[in-house]
């Protein structure tokens, strides 16, 4: 079996801020899991991986956009793990770092027009139809598997909270948290940050993912800054403030948004004095790379 074992703490970020506001701010630091296969990744990663194993599989596919850190997470783990992997990239063929860094570990790409990149079994379908090796991983790594991955976070947390926060692009972290702490009994309040305009569909999203009564989740739907890493120099200007203030690396994408969210709720009053507040770091740092000019 596939050794997935790894570090991963509760932090307590300590702000003026926070204690103005009487509340403890909590960071799960999944950021600290591995540079590459990182944060949510790895933990949407070890299950698929596992099963790919036992299924007699060798040849990970899965898809991206160019800086995706879906596809560098999938090729590191690849060549951790001992498997080929080969990416769908969506759009023109272009080079950047994050995809030489997933060249660098072994992924062989293929750029798809944006049409066909909709349909990515029928991709697979194409291209692996007659492989016996080949074992398709959707986009992000979406699917029941990276479900009970991500629910583990529960199981290794030290404190009960009263709210816990995650940012979401496919819901796939929000279902396991959400089944995790379900599972456990909490009444903590879930806070979801969806980092794409009209992230609404969210809710539909982690229901398709088992989540069969999603009454104790909060979705937040005004963080997404114009759409998927998408900014504005508010957003930037918090970023790089947070950043300093506490050596926390995040990043516009998702954390940023993220964390952004979680001090306009602060200031709004919405999370009550004396809470203890979790944040989800999700990692996925190498998303700045394509934004540094920005800074």
């Amino acid at each position: 079996m596939l050794d997935f074992d790894f570090y991963s703490p509760e932090e307590e970020i300590v702000l003026p801020f926070y204690e103005e506001h009487g509340i403890r701010v909590f960071v799960k630091r999944d950021d600290l899991i591995h540079p590459y296969i990182s944060g949510n990744k790895w933990r949407k990663l070890k299950y698929p991986l596992q099963h790919a194993q036992k299924e007699g599989k060798s040849l990970l596919v899965t898809f991206g956009g160019a800086w995706s850190n879906h596809l560098l997470a999938t090729a590191c783990a690849g060549a951790k793990f001992g498997f080929r992997t080969y990416g769908f990239v969506r759009g023109e063929a272009i080079e950047n770092p994050v995809l030489k860094l997933c060249q660098l570990f072994g992924m062989e790409l293929h750029f798809v027009d944006r049409e066909r990149y909709r349909d990515k079994k029928a991709l697979f379908n194409t291209h692996f139809t007659h492989s016996e090796e080949a074992y398709f991983i959707d986009e992000g790594g979406y699917g029941m598997l990276a479900v009970q991955g991500c629910s583990e976070i529960t199981n290794e947390l030290r404190y009960t909270y009263e709210h816990c926060f995650c940012a979401c692009g496919t819901g796939t972290t929000l279902a396991g948290l959400a089944k995790g702490i379900s599972s456990h009994r909490w009444s903590t309040t879930l806070h979801a940050v969806p980092v794409l305009k009209g992230g609404g569909f969210i809710l539909d999203e982690i229901v398709k993912l088992g989540v069969a009564n999603p009454t104790h989740i909060r979705l937040h739907l005004d963080y997404h800054f114009g759409g998927y890493a998408k900014t504005k120099p508010e957003l930037i200007e918090f970023v790089k403030t947070f950043t300093r203030q506490t050596s926390l690396l995040i990043e516009p994408t998702y954390t940023g948004k993220l964390f952004y969210a979680v001090h306009d709720l602060i200031a709004q009053k919405q999370i009550a004095r004396g809470s203890t507040v979790l944040v989800i770091h999700s990692g996925g740092l190498t998303g700045l790379l394509g934004m540094l000019d920005r800074f």
